[in-house]
């Protein structure tokens, strides 16, 4: 993988449904989500003008589940709404070791002398949630959550500042990706809420049955309102030490030994919504609290402060 200077355009139609011939969610789709895959290791090599990286995973596996995350029969492991035109799947990634690599290149804009960046990991999953259109297989939100258990990382203090530089050089194309997504992202969520909200009150006049209700009800109970992303560690030894090595001659003369300090973090999360708008409600994220009426009370005061500024401009 190589990171692109410009964005690239949206994938558009599922390749899988186009390859069947066919332009809704139907049975190609779900003959691929039904897949176990097993692979015994897999290498992937990402390259950026400041540095290049590599993950090696080993005894990966990808199934479908259902929305307790447990494997079960594949019927049970997508939603379908007829009303909403909108289906929920659900996937799961395991793991027995992940190791990550980072060094900076040749002619990158880091230092002549670095200290690459070494990440071992032992088991660990990624649960996936998509919601997308049965009209034409586009993804209208996903969940994704990153789940580690206990994670050992010893970082010197050049690695660290090589963390800081690495993330520095993506930044830029992450902005740019970021801003790609959401200029194209209240499009697709007007669409489907005005394509939601006209189902709706034209099946107002007439009688709903039990099971339409139902499967409605199941929808809404695990239906995803936003896209976000999530990484909970359940317990994380960060070691970082001084990174003498070229000062040691100097250390000694004078006496001094290198220093180190060691953060213990438990249950460690991060949620990130990155389509959320100011103002708009947070009952729907995953570590909702009572707390959080607050800072909504406060922002869509901002909000309508900024709002009676442009107004006014």
């Amino acid at each position: 993988m190589r990171t692109c200077e410009e964005p690239r355009p949206p994938n558009g139609q599922s390749p899988i449904a186009l390859a069947a011939g066919q332009s809704e969610y139907g049975f190609a789709e779900k003959v691929v989500e039904g897949m176990f895959i097993v692979v015994n290791s897999i290498t992937i090599k990402i390259h950026s003008k400041a540095f290049h990286a590599s993950f090696e995973l080993w005894q990966l596996q990808g199934y479908s589940v259902n929305p307790n995350w447990q494997q079960s029969d594949l019927r049970l492991t997508r939603i379908t709404d007829p009303q909403r035109g909108e289906v929920l799947t659900f996937k799961e990634l395991t793991w027995q070791t992940l190791r990550i690599e980072a060094d900076a290149t040749d002619n990158g804009d880091q230092d002549p002398v670095t200290t690459p960046l070494r990440l071992i990991t032992n088991q660990g999953r990624i649960q996936i949630s998509l919601k997308r259109r049965t009209k034409d297989c586009n993804v209208v939100a996903s969940k994704l959550m990153f789940l580690l258990d206990d994670l050992l990382w010893v970082l010197t203090d050049s690695q660290l500042k090589a963390m800081m530089k690495y993330a520095e050089s993506l930044s830029e194309a992450m902005e740019k990706s970021a801003q790609q997504r959401k200029s194209m992202a209240p499009e697709s969520v007007q669409v489907s809420e005005t394509r939601f909200g006209a189902q709706q009150s034209w099946s107002q006049p007439f009688s709903v049955s039990p099971n339409a209700s139902s499967i409605s009800q199941y929808f809404d109970k695990h239906d995803m309102k936003e896209s976000s992303y999530h990484l909970l560690i359940s317990r994380l030894d960060l070691h970082i030490c001084d990174d003498s090595h070229a000062r040691e001659s100097g250390a000694l003369k004078h006496g001094m030994l290198g220093g180190a300090i060691q953060l213990t973090f438990r249950r460690m999360a991060f949620d990130y919504y990155p389509f959320h708008r100011a103002g708009d409600a947070c009952k729907h994220w995953v570590r909702y609290s009572e707390a959080m009426e607050t800072r909504g009370q406060w922002a869509k005061k901002l909000v309508s402060e900024f709002q009676s500024k442009i107004e006014k401009l």
